[in-house]
């Protein structure tokens, strides 16, 4: 295989081997600590314009599976790995992944002493590189400047799409797709949830005139402070309150910044299988599925609002309730019991209303 390189802002500079499409690219770079799961990390929109890091060390042992895709395309700018299988073997396998990452843009790099680049990402924090064909010269050659911008504008849906709930319908939610795939529509409608999904855009009076019970905003790529996010925070703004409310990653980000709450940048960011999330009300322990490189900060909640979950290996603020408002936030994607308790606040909010 030809050589490529990776070039951190911070100035280290390691060499592999090429795969996936030819060409430069420049990007946030981020890692996930899943151990399977990579088909659904490259088409989840939340990577989108990111440079993709994988911790385990053997990626594409069971090949490409369209099936496993959670969008319908790949994200990343460029895939890091250590070992690249050229062997995959799995009964659904219906080509190598070298192939679809070539045919869709992703550039790769193999051959990467992944424990040391994330050792690095984990001390210095999440920063900019390059990928390229090139021994670089230079020491920073522009990276420090990067910034990502219009992300969620580049992956968002502008359609209205409905889905039917799985079996009986206990109520109805308009969801606020910020881009995040179809995995959350999918938990959403097997717990008897039918969902009509909009665009970041929608105004508040379209969603009020389809009449939810329910109003969920979704996850999502980028800063929740980009540009890109102000009509959802404005929306939010004009139905919390009106509408049991619920957020889940950017959308509980969203939440916080729309009741003058802050976030921050975390270090190196959550991003796996297997971060594990306190319950501070039982003290129990989820090991939650999450991506996300910001947090909201508990410390300027608005009064009335509560930090119910944290994520155990940094203490960060995980999930938030508001109960005057009826409504919570996780930062998380939402388990069977997380979408239960909010059915139950929608049951709870159209009691009192009657």
């Amino acid at each position: 295989m030809a050589k490529r390189y990776l070039q951190l802002a911070s100035g280290e500079v390691f060499a592999g081997e090429a795969f996936g499409a030819s060409g430069e690219t420049i990007g946030e770079l981020v890692f996930s600590t899943g151990m399977v799961g990579y088909i659904e990390a490259l088409s989840d929109p939340r990577y989108h314009g990111q440079i993709l890091l994988q911790t385990y060390p053997l990626i594409g042992n069971y090949g490409m599976i369209a099936e496993d895709m959670v969008s319908d395309r790949m994200h990343p700018r460029a895939y890091v790995v250590r070992e690249l299988c050229d062997a995959p073997s799995n009964y659904r396998c219906a080509g190598a992944l070298d192939a679809v990452l070539r045919e869709q843009g992703v550039i790769g790099i193999s051959g990467i002493d992944t424990r040391a680049l994330t050792t690095i990402l984990r001390e210095k924090g999440t920063m900019p590189a390059r990928i390229t064909d090139q021994m670089p010269t230079a020491p920073d050659n522009g990276l420090c400047s990067y910034r990502a911008e219009g992300v969620i504008s580049a992956v968002a849906p502008n359609d209205v799409r409905t889905y039917p709930a799985t079996g009986e319908e206990k109520c109805r939610a308009a969801l606020i797709d910020c881009g995040c795939g179809a995995s959350l529509a999918a938990r959403l409608v097997q717990r008897g949830i039918a969902v009509t999904a909009y665009s970041p855009t929608v105004s508040a009076d379209t969603v009020s005139a389809d009449a939810p019970d329910l109003l969920i905003v979704s996850d999502g790529p980028g800063d929740p402070k980009d540009p890109d996010t102000s009509p959802v925070i404005a929306l939010l703004r004009e139905l919390l309150g009106k509408l049991p409310t619920f957020g889940v990653g950017l959308g509980h980000q969203l939440m916080a910044l729309s009741l003058s709450a802050d976030t921050y940048r975390l270090k190196a960011g959550h991003r796996g299988a297997n971060q594990p999330v306190k319950s501070l009300a039982d003290g129990k322990i989820a090991i939650t599925a999450q991506n996300q490189g910001f947090a909201v900060d508990a410390a300027t909640l608005p009064d009335g609002a509560v930090c119910t979950h944290i994520n155990v290996n940094d203490g960060s603020c995980a999930g938030v309730a508001y109960p005057a408002l009826r409504a919570c936030s996780i930062q998380y994607d939402p388990t069977a019991a997380d979408l239960d308790g909010v059915i139950s606040m929608t049951e709870e909010a159209a009691n009192y209303a009657l």
